[in-house]
């Protein structure tokens, strides 16, 4: 059976990881288990990380605004063209 790192076991667990991943890590570290779940949980509380840090600047909203100003100047752009074109059918008529 694998040793487990007993203090980085009991970290893990104090900042609220589960204990089934905090003991495949603390094992994967201390070279007993296989590194892909250490490598799995550490993908794993990066992609967390990255969405607090999206949530926290307003990125879904950011996104949402610039979305819907594209679709705003979409429509304009077509608008545009349009009336254009009609112009121009309008002159070769």
């Amino acid at each position: 059976m694998a040793k487990k790192d007993k203090e980085l076991f009991e970290s893990l667990r104090a900042r609220g990881v589960r204990k089934k991943v905090a003991d495949g890590v603390s094992k994967a570290v201390n070279g007993g288990a296989k590194p892909k779940v250490a490598r799995r949980a550490v993908s794993d509380l990066s992609t967390v990380v990255a969405e607090i840090q999206d949530r926290i600047q307003g990125g879904p909203e950011k996104r949402r605004a610039a979305a819907k100003k594209a679709a705003r100047t979409r429509k304009r752009k077509a608008h545009r063209r349009s009336a254009a074109a009609k112009k121009a059918a309008r002159t070769r008529a």
